[in-house]
């Protein structure tokens, strides 16, 4: 038997249990999901917590979340108006407040999904199972026509996290790429970035206290992509209402990356980067030295890479692999922090040549490089850190 035909049987015991065995199923992921029978997008939905150890609770946790997500749109987008409410009515609590509060945000995350993963066709593509209610209301209850009907200025959106102001400078962009590429599709048809842009309202809208951050578009991004070219049929039609939970599950863990008053806390974003820097210096003292004497900070490559999870250093085939071990690490994004110092420390011959400018450049666009190599590099660290 290949070797990767014994991976795939792995899986499928494991999966084939009565209760999953969450440790075990933890220990094959750490080493990569095969793309194989919709495993990755199965195994995900169990070490994202959306889907239970035990089997039998499956059909109805499935059932009720997906019932849960389709009750969100009903209710949640919807028409401001009715009989005793205008557009100018300046009462916090009328509707068409909330509504001209709302496109504020939409207007950001229109602006970000219309740009998710431009080096590949499936975000502008059509997905197969449109929200019938939504693709059929005539463009009433399409978020996108909100967005080209409001004269609102995105800029006045609130910097709730590290998102708008900083990221915005951060977030790479290739460069055939201008803003609004995307183009909607016709009544009855909704491409994929339009349902990201739905599941990224709905965040929004039921987290008021975070919101959404620009960057949260390349988190779901990997996640709704895994899900819906799933093999089995069933779990591809539901892949919006699956995202939309283990996304949320995903966010309440990194959700403080995103909130600035949290920066130096312990789950804070710059408590992330002096780890990184810590791990560098313990694995590395000569690049890490050269880091120091250049005032090279570790704000300046690692922001972007930590708080979006490498989604934007690599090529997506490459970001679901690296997250298949990111979710897999039982000490959730400790294994974060080993794969940015493996990169480091895989192009220290650069670094010790380079100067200032070079070094900044080589970091922030990472070069391309087997995403195996990294990982790699990535035990060895952890191994010899638990040896210390």
């Amino acid at each position: 038997m290949s070797l990767h035909k014994a991976r795939i049987k792995a899986f499928e015991e494991i999966l084939e249990e009565a209760v999953i065995d969450f440790e075990e199923l933890q220990k094959i992921a750490f080493n990569g999901i095969p793309d194989d029978k919709g495993l990755r997008s199965i195994v995900w939905r169990i070490l994202l917590h959306y889907l239970p150890k035990e089997k039998n609770a499956w059909e109805t946790t499935l059932l009720k979340k997906r019932q849960l997500y389709k009750q969100f749109i009903d209710e949640i987008i919807v028409s401001p108006g009715g009989p005793t409410d205008h557009p100018l009515n300046i009462s916090p609590d009328s509707s068409w407040s909330t509504y001209f509060k709302d496109n504020e945000v939409l207007l950001q995350i229109d602006k970000d999904v219309r740009r998710l993963c431009p080096d590949i066709s499936f975000f502008q593509s059509a997905t197969e199972f449109p929200c019938v209610e939504i693709v059929n209301s005539n463009g009433t209850k399409r978020l996108h026509k909100r967005v080209e009907q409001s004269v609102l200025k995105y800029s006045t959106l609130e910097r709730r996290g590290l998102g708008v102001a900083k990221l915005s400078n951060e977030i790479k962009r290739s460069d055939n790429i201008t803003s609004g590429d995307y183009a909607p599709l016709k009544e009855g048809c909704e491409a994929h970035w339009e349902v990201v842009e739905r599941m990224l309202f709905l965040y929004a809208k039921l987290n008021p206290g975070q919101g959404y951050v620009q960057g949260m578009n390349e988190i779901i991004g990997p996640i709704y992509h895994t899900f819906a070219i799933d093999a089995n049929k069933e779990y591809r039609q539901h892949a919006e209402a699956d995202c939309f939970f283990c996304f949320t599950n995903l966010m309440a863990e990194i959700r403080d990356f995103f909130i600035r008053t949290l920066d130096e806390t312990e789950s804070g974003i710059n408590y992330m980067m002096c780890k990184l820097s810590d791990c560098v210096k313990k694995n590395d003292r000569l690049v890490w030295d050269q880091l120091e004497r250049q005032e090279l900070r570790p704000q300046y490559y690692s922001f972007r890479w930590l708080t979006l999870l490498l989604s934007q250093e690599f090529s997506l085939p490459d970001v679901e692999r690296i997250w298949d071990t990111l979710f897999a690490d039982s000490q959730r994004f400790d294994f974060l922090i080993y794969i940015c110092c493996a990169m480091i420390l895989l192009v220290r011959g650069n670094l010790l040549h380079g100067d200032f400018a070079s070094n900044v450049k080589l970091l922030q666009s990472f070069p391309p490089m087997d995403v195996s190599l990294i990982l790699n590099k990535a035990v060895e660290i952890s191994t010899r850190l638990s040896q210390i």
